[in-house]
Order: C-alpha cells, then sequence, then structure tokens
C-alpha cells in the first residue's frame, strides 16, 4: 500500500461552493442575469472559474465580455476569501489525524492559482501541516498532466509509486494513474448528479472519508 497521500482540493479536502455561489450570483444579479441554483454551481466548481462564466452568463470564450466578467468573478472571489464561508468536508480532519497518526505524510496538488490557495488554507489549522501544496501557477501543465503530482513528490522526497491521489474529477484520476500513482475517486465532490464514477476507473470509489482510512490502514 502507498504511504504518502496527496489529494486535490476543492471537493476532495474543502466544500468551498458556497463561495463561488455568492460570487457568481452577486455578478450575475448585477448584470441583470438570473442566477444559478446551488446545485448547478457545485457541479461546476471543479471545472474552474471559466466554466462558471460560460455556465452562468450563457457565453463562450470568444464574447468580447468573457475576460471582463472572468477577471470581476475572480477578483471578487479573492475577496470573499478573506470571510470563507468553505469548510472541510466531513470526517477530513479525522482522516488527516489517522494519516498522521499512521506516519504517512500527504499533500496537496490542486488547479487552483496560489492567490487564493494560500489564504483560503491559512482559514483551516489542520491545513497547516500538509508535507506539499503545489498550484496550478507553479506549473507549466495542469492536472490531467502528472507535473503537479510529481513536483509534490520531490518536494516530499517520496516516490510516486509510494504516492496515492485522492481526487472528485475525472482528470484527477488521469493525473494519477499518469504520475504511476493509485487513485481513489470521492463520491462527495463537484460533478453532475448522473456521473458515473466506475467510468473513471479509479482504484477505489470513496463515499466517506473514513472509507479511505479503512482503505489506507484496514482500521
Amino acid at each position: 500500500m502507498s504511504k504518502h497521500v496527496l489529494f486535490d482540493l476543492d471537493g476532495t479536502l474543502l466544500d468551498t461552493a458556497q463561495d463561488f455561489t455568492c460570487v457568481l450570483n452577486q455578478l450575475l444579479q448585477q448584470h441583470g442575469r438570473q442566477s444559478l441554483s446551488d446545485a448547478e454551481i457545485r457541479e461546476t466548481v471543479s471545472d474552474g472559474a471559466r466554466a462558471l462564466i460560460r455556465r452562468g452568463f450563457q457565453i463562450d470564450e470568444q464574447d468580447p465580455d468573457f475576460q471582463v466578467y472572468l477577471q470581476s468573478l475572480l477578483n471578487n472571489y479573492g475577496e470573499q476569501i478573506k470571510q470563507t464561508q468553505s469548510t472541510l468536508f466531513t470526517g477530513i480532519d479525522t482522516l488527516l489525524r489517522d494519516i498522521a497518526d499512521s506516519h504517512f505524510r500527504w499533500g496537496i496538488v490542486t488547479n487552483k492559482p496560489s492567490r487564493f490557495t494560500e489564504p483560503l488554507l491559512r482559514h483551516f489549522p489542520s491545513m497547516q501541516h500538509s508535507a506539499a501544496v503545489i498550484c496550478a501557477d507553479q506549473l507549466k501543465q495542469s492536472k490531467p498532466d502528472p507535473e503537479g503530482l510529481l513536483q509534490a513528490c520531490q518536494v516530499m522526497d517520496c516516490k510516486p509509486s509510494d504516492c496515492i491521489y485522492i481526487g472528485d474529477h475525472l482528470r484527477d484520476i488521469q493525473a494519477g494513474k499518469n504520475a504511476s500513482m493509485q487513485t481513489i475517486a470521492v463520491s462527495w465532490g463537484y460533478f453532475p448528479a448522473d456521473t458515473q464514477l466506475q467510468n473513471w476507473q479509479a482504484d477505489f470509489i470513496a463515499e466517506t472519508p473514513r472509507q479511505i482510512s479503512q482503505y489506507l490502514f484496514g482500521n
């Protein structure tokens, strides 16, 4: 079994959807557009800010207003983080303690830029114990490319074959496989309700963080 654990962030460790719901719907209302439901935003969050703009404003990236809306969303999100409504998913704290108690190390590999990741993580004491935090702007290629996962292994001084990658998106599982790691898909993340997780071909599908502990440590 792998000795070290790498996590995706949004939709895997942290439930950040409420922050995006606030800033996107405020932006939509400012421009006379209809708000999106919580469910619509939750299933889009993991695809990033550009996907939120496309869905919210029903425009593509060639629209002359796209970059204006995107920059406004990102600026507003940066402000929202100061009073974030994000929370750890239930059971994550216990999972991280189990990892530490088993003398494993863990880290984060996210497509979220550092300017949002670092201030967000400061709100959560348990997040301060990660051995590596790799963000999109530190890389040439984003997931599903394995660059971020391999960089995390360098920081943690371990082999990819000694790591397992855990995420809530197909690209997370693809990135893990591309890095020659074991993979776990989590069912509590951000994806459409009709998503068939078994089609991602992860090594394990977890319904709860407790199941990850059982998979890793057999307890």
